[in-house]
């Protein structure tokens, strides 16, 4: 495996943004050497992984002389490209269209940066999120970090790979069927999909029938997720849940634990069901009630959920002139969105029905977690595919049935609006991370942290430059 890391002795470290945070604080770094450091090595390894869609590295300097304030000030990151930062163009992944830098930030990105982060960039997407590996037709792949020849995952797929090769501590990601849990996954990160309206969030995305996307962080600590999530709690809250507050270590609290290694009309490999119930027995181990269990959710929820994916990019093909002018050119489309727009046309009829079952899926969420605490599952079904596997080139029906067999469990949080957080628990035979999935009920993201927290002392998990 080629592996591709930019960790060294500047400023940054092997630092996490908690531990950056506390050394900027206390004057024992300057916000401007850690963001140069940030920028030198994002120059380092971005350009081989595919991992950066638009820089700003004058403008991060510049706020680096005078840094917003905040828990994270001076800490520096990348925002995905497919949310809205105030000078800066907005991608989303595609040559369809021409971008032109944006007046605004978003909700998103306003809350975000109001934390302090500095953003150095924002990060590279498969096009409008809606493939699980980043393989641009024309500008190429972006690569794991861990191994050149493998995708890093997506649709956060340039946020995984610059956390993972320690270009930058924490990056943002957003999460419509596990595109901030996969990359996690793949990169050997923390991943966290948040509880459906936890955080501040851009307006399309609040006004889709099924609010699937919540936005959230990749980082290499337990300690980041649950940082950034309480300091995003004091700039945005919503009302209707619960806070997750300041989570720092694990309780003595003992859980009761599901676990499923059957997906949605696939199940995982042997070697991944192998290492799913070697992370089912360590929580055993120290403690918590693990049982295993089957598939609860119905067999139509991957033919619903695929057609309102696929209705997503039916409303993009349908209103790209009117957002994007006369720029927009869909011929320049990659094969998948394409053919989920077909997939959509073809099935109109089905949409209603299942947008309404999606909207259901929050019931067997509750059901299922009133009688366990969390539900363990893998995040993907099979270890990481190489480049190529998903190239957006090959035909609809390639690209869709070898996602079907990888994205095995992810999709269901994001119909109930659940949280669920990946953590790099396992290691496959290659040498690859193999992340394991918790999930708990609505609202209940403090449970996921203290849980995380407990599995990363118990099995810690390297870096990339100790791997």
């Amino acid at each position: 495996m080629a592996r591709l890391h930019a960790f060294s002795d500047d400023a940054l470290a092997d630092h996490d943004a908690v531990g950056l945070a506390g050394l900027l604080a206390a004057g024992q770094l300057s916000v401007p050497e850690v963001v140069e450091a940030a920028i030198a090595r994002t120059e380092q390894v971005a350009g081989p992984l595919g991992a950066l869609a638009v820089e700003c590295f004058d403008r991060a300097r510049a706020e680096a002389r005078a840094p917003r304030g905040g828990f994270f000030s001076g800490v520096p990151t990348v925002v995905k490209d497919n949310v809205d930062v105030a000078g800066l163009p907005t991608q989303q992944g595609s040559d369809a269209f021409e971008p032109r830098p944006v007046k605004a930030d978003g909700d998103f990105a306003r809350m975000y940066l109001a934390t302090g982060l500095v953003p150095i960039g924002k990060s590279q997407l498969s096009e409008y999120g809606f493939s699980a590996s980043a393989e641009h037709p024309r500008l190429g792949p972006v690569r794991s970090p861990w191994s050149t020849h493998h995708t890093a995952g997506a649709s956060s797929a340039g946020a995984g790979a610059l956390v993972a090769a320690g270009a930058v501590p924490i990056a943002h990601g957003n999460d419509g069927g596990g595109s901030v849990r996969i990359p996690a996954a793949v990169n050997g990160l923390v991943g966290l999909k948040p509880t459906r309206g936890r955080l501040a969030q851009d307006r399309l995305l609040r006004q889709m029938p099924v609010r699937i996307v919540s936005d959230g962080v990749l980082t290499r600590s337990v300690r980041d997720t649950a940082a950034f999530l309480r300091e995003a709690e004091r700039v945005y809250r919503d009302l209707a849940l619960a806070p997750v507050g300041d989570v720092t270590r694990p309780v003595r609290a003992r859980r009761t634990v599901a676990v499923l290694t059957d997906g949605i009309g696939v199940s995982a490999t042997p070697e991944v069901e192998k290492l799913t119930l070697e992370t089912a027995a360590l929580l055993e181990s120290l403690g918590h009630r693990v049982e295993r269990i089957e598939q609860p959710m119905p067999t139509s929820f991957r033919d619903d959920f695929l057609v309102y994916w696929a209705s997503l990019a039916t409303l993009t093909v349908t209103t790209g002139r009117a957002v994007h002018g006369r720029s927009w050119d869909r011929s320049r489309l990659d094969n998948l969105t394409r053919g989920l727009d077909r997939h959509c046309r073809r099935n109109l009829s089905r949409l209603p029905g299942a947008t309404r079952r999606l909207r259901r899926s929050s019931a067997f969420s509750e059901e299922l977690h009133a009688r366990y605490d969390v539900l363990l599952t893998p995040t993907l079904a099979r270890a990481t595919p190489e480049i190529g596997w998903l190239d957006p080139t090959q035909d609809y029906e390639t690209i869709m049935g070898r996602l079907l067999e990888w994205v095995a469990w992810t999709p269901v949080q994001n119909a109930s609006g659940a949280p669920a957080v990946s953590l790099p628990l396992a290691t496959t035979a290659a040498g690859l991370p193999q992340g394991m999935m918790l999930g708990a009920g609505h609202g209940r993201e403090a449970i996921l942290l203290e849980l995380a927290y407990e599995l990363e002392q118990a099995r810690p998990w390297p870096l990339l430059r100790d791997a």
